[in-house]
């Protein structure tokens, strides 16, 4: 899937800002400051809070947040539906055309790096499901578990498998399907996006990195920490009983969301869902900040300065000034 069409003067190129981050980088904070200041709307690149009803642990902003720079792609689906980066590619797409018609400047904020890189270099074209291998790959797992089925895929494909955390059964699974049908590995897939038109918009890409990564480790723990106490598993709890789940579905897999169920199905103890729900955290983050290293023509901003908006406001000013 290409994301984008042709411009013949550069000068008629609107401008769209990306605003990028592991999490726990405070990347909605900045987000909501900047539409105070900039006449910006926000759009989220975030495979999680596109689900209705998970407000707590995907750290969903809250309505007085949402009141003073609202969202869109937030609580779409269902939890029990999937949302893909074609899906995300095309809603955005749509939404960056309504916004610059409005006069506006699109603001994409979110940690799910896919999502922005689908958007910018368009999707290759992957092979359809196949049901009796996946039937297969799933048969394995349940012999020789998902960590041994990660393991298989860094060999296979080192780039993709850095990404993925060892017990992420659904794009492990994905990732395996890939390569047997088609003899190419996912990293291979993606590479060959590389020539396509690029999104017909003139962008600011900025990521907020740490500079000191033990910073930004204690953020998460503190977050996973509040989380717990706002009630992460009573959501869990509610969410089972509101909608027909199941511990494969995306939605569950999301990071905390999965400890919290083990926890409630009596497979860890409160202090293990802690140090699990922080650990699965700390490596999210990672992975987020692997992505982002391997982008192009990116500004990074450290995500630990006391006020981000004031330190972006001049450049922010010029690329802006532009349009």
């Amino acid at each position: 899937m290409s994301s984008a069409t042709s411009i013949d003067n550069p000068d008629q190129v609107p401008p769209a800002i990306f605003l990028m981050g592991p999490t726990a980088s405070g990347k909605t904070g900045l987000a909501v400051e900047l539409a105070q200041r900039f006449p910006v709307e926000l759009i989220s690149v975030d495979s999680a809070l596109v689900y209705r009803d998970m407000n707590i642990g995907t750290a969903k902003p809250d309505a007085a947040t949402l009141a003073r720079a609202p969202h869109h792609l937030i609580d779409i689906i269902s939890p029990t539906e999937a949302y893909s980066a074609a899906q995300f590619c095309n809603d955005a797409l749509r939404l960056m055309a309504d916004i610059t018609a409005r006069g506006k400047i699109p603001l994409l904020v979110g940690g799910t790096m896919l999502y922005f890189k689908a958007l910018e270099g368009g999707l290759s074209d992957l092979p359809q499901a196949d049901p009796e291998l996946r039937k297969q790959l799933e048969e394995q797992a349940k012999i020789h578990g998902w960590p041994a089925l990660h393991s298989e895929l860094s060999k296979i494909d080192p780039e993709t498998a850095a990404r993925i955390e060892p017990a992420d059964a659904q794009r492990i699974q994905r990732a395996l399907e890939v390569y047997k049908l088609t003899g190419m590995s996912m990293s291979q897939h993606f590479s060959n996006t590389i020539g396509q038109p690029s999104l017909p918009y003139r962008l600011m890409k900025l990521a907020l990195l740490p500079s000191d990564r033990a910073v930004l480790h204690a953020r998460i723990a503190e977050r996973f920490e509040a989380m717990l106490k706002q009630g992460l598993v009573d959501e869990v709890r509610r969410l089972r009983e509101t909608y027909p789940l199941s511990l494969s579905m995306p939605s569950m897999r999301c990071v905390g969301y999965r400890q919290a169920w083990e926890f409630i199905e009596g497979n860890l103890d409160s202090t293990r869902l802690r140090e699990k729900g922080i650990a699965a955290t700390r490596q999210l983050a990672k992975r987020q900040m692997t992505w982002l290293r391997s982008m192009q023509g990116i500004d990074v901003l450290d995500c630990l300065f006391e006020d981000l908006p004031s330190r972006i406001t001049d450049s922010l000013d010029q690329f802006l000034a532009h349009k």
